[in-house]
C-alpha cells in the first residue's frame, strides 16, 4: 500500500507571515495541532500547538507574532508513492507522529498520520512504530 491511499490531502496551509493567533485559531477549528508553512507553494516548515507555545508565547511573543518566527523549518516528510510500511518505520526512526506528504516535484499534497495508518492497515505496522515513537528517552526525557 502506498502512502496516497493513507493520506489526508486536504490541508490547511498558512504562510511565514501568517500571525500566531491566526495559525492557533485554524488548528482549533480544524482540531490539528500542526499546520504546514508554505510560501509560493513550496513546502518551508512546519508549525505545531507546541511551537506557538514554546518558542511563541514562551520566548515572548504574542499573538501577532510572526509563524516564520517560530516554526521548524527542518522538516522531515515522505512521497506520496513510498510504501506505507516504509514511512511508518521512518516515522517511528524519527519519533514523529505525523510526516507531510510531498509528490516528486516536491510540491505538498497531504498529510500522514500514525492514526491514518492505523484506520487502513489496522495494526499492521502501527503499534511497533508507536512504540519505537514513544520511547523513553531524547532531548525532552524526564528524570
Amino acid at each position: 500500500m502506498k502512502v496516497s491511499d493513507a493520506m489526508t490531502s486536504e490541508v490547511q496551509l498558512c504562510t511565514p507571515d501568517d500571525t500566531l493567533k491566526d495559525a492557533a485559531q485554524a488548528m482549533a477549528a480544524l482540531g490539528v495541532g500542526l499546520l504546514p508553512v508554505t510560501d509560493n507553494d513550496r513546502l518551508v516548515g512546519m508549525i505545531s500547538d507546541r511551537d506557538i507555545a514554546i518558542r511563541g508565547i514562551g520566548m515572548g511573543r504574542g499573538p501577532e507574532g510572526r509563524v516564520g518566527d517560530v516554526m521548524t523549518a527542518d522538516v522531515k516528510y515522505c512521497y506520496d508513492d513510498q510504501d506505507l510500511d516504509q514511512v511508518s518505520a521512518i516515522m517511528g526512526d524519527i519519533q514523529v507522529r505525523r510526516l507531510p506528504v510531498l509528490n516528486r516535484k516536491k510540491r505538498l499534497v497531504g498529510i500522514i498520520a500514525l492514526g491514518d495508518i492505523a484506520l487502513v492497515q489496522c495494526g499492521n505496522g502501527t503499534g511497533a512504530a508507536l512504540s519505537r515513537i514513544s520511547r523513553p528517552g531524547g532531548q525532552h526525557a524526564q528524570l
